[in-house]
């Protein structure tokens, strides 16, 4: 028996003992779920630490990041991440969270103490997170994650994308009259002979990592405090400047839904970009805001 309102200590038979956790529940989707579970130890173990604990000192405490995740997920509340993805994205109907907040808690996770996320549950556990995200235990798994992430699509990213977009600039006034473009790319660690990953490719790697496959990055950013309104991902194989043309026709797909306040607009990009095609797209009137 567990109960709602205050943590419980369960037991549960394995190999023939039972074993004791301080569980937290709450109701997830009206339903009563654990969100929360600490190991204690057999009756044996808690008789020896209870006995050995002197007068008025704690039985056991708990160390939880909590300032560093509660800011994070303050701004994922304030712009409503979870919701914007929420509305482009069905849930899965045995999910057990939704695809919003896998990608609100794995944003939190890249923001906080990057990790693959078949470790994500063991650094979950290391914050104070479950006392205000209240989702079951088992969602945390690694591969619910990446069932959830099936949903996504291309498609879907990029309305996501310009949909947090507009929120940003909405909610800290941001100014979009100056915009600065650059492309790299990144190393991967996925394995050579995964052909479910076919943006990871050979190519010549900015990191000096030649011996990982890369997955190339372009990205448009304001110029006032390099907030982030335009993605596109491409092929570690392919050189930035052949990408280009593809993020100014997104940039200038995207500018009117991001303000329209703004008659004039500036990219500033680098040399790794410098070519007559490019020079001459930038000055094509049919590239211009309206």
């Amino acid at each position: 028996m567990y109960y709602l309102d205050m943590p419980s200590i369960v037991g549960k038979r394995q190999g023939g003992k039972t074993y004791y956790y301080l569980v937290e529940s709450a109701r997830v989707d009206g339903k009563p779920r654990i969100v929360s579970q600490q190991y204690l130890g057999s009756a044996e173990e808690v008789m020896a630490k209870l006995t050995g604990a002197s007068a008025g000192e704690p039985v056991r405490t708990q160390h939880k990041r909590f300032g560093d995740l509660a800011g994070v997920w303050s701004m994922l509340e304030r712009l409503d991440v979870a919701g914007v993805v929420d509305e482009v994205v069905s849930r899965r109907s045995d999910a057990t969270a939704t695809v919003g907040t896998y990608l609100a808690l794995a944003t939190a996770n890249r923001i906080m103490a990057p990790c693959s996320k078949a470790a994500f549950a063991d650094w979950w556990a290391t914050t104070a997170g479950s006392r205000w995200v209240k989702i079951p235990h088992a969602a945390l798994d690694h591969r619910r994650f990446w069932k959830a992430m099936d949903r996504l699509g291309e498609d879907d990213l990029r309305r996501i994308e310009t949909e947090l977009g507009r929120r940003m600039v909405t909610e800290f006034e941001l100014d979009v009259s100056g915009l600065v473009l650059d492309m790299t790319n990144f190393a991967t660690f996925i394995d050579t002979g995964n052909d479910r990953a076919p943006i990871a490719q050979r190519g010549k790697a900015k990191q000096k990592r030649t011996d990982l496959r890369l997955v190339g990055l372009g990205l448009v950013v304001t110029r006032d405090a390099g907030i982030p309104v335009v993605s596109h991902a491409y092929g570690g194989d392919r050189p930035d400047v052949t990408q280009f043309s593809t993020v100014i026709d997104e940039l200038v797909a995207r500018y009117q839904d991001l303000t329209a306040q703004v008659e004039s607009l500036t990219v500033v990009y680098d040399a790794g970009q410098n070519s007559a095609a490019n020079h001459a797209l930038v000055e094509d009137p049919g590239h211009q805001p309206d």
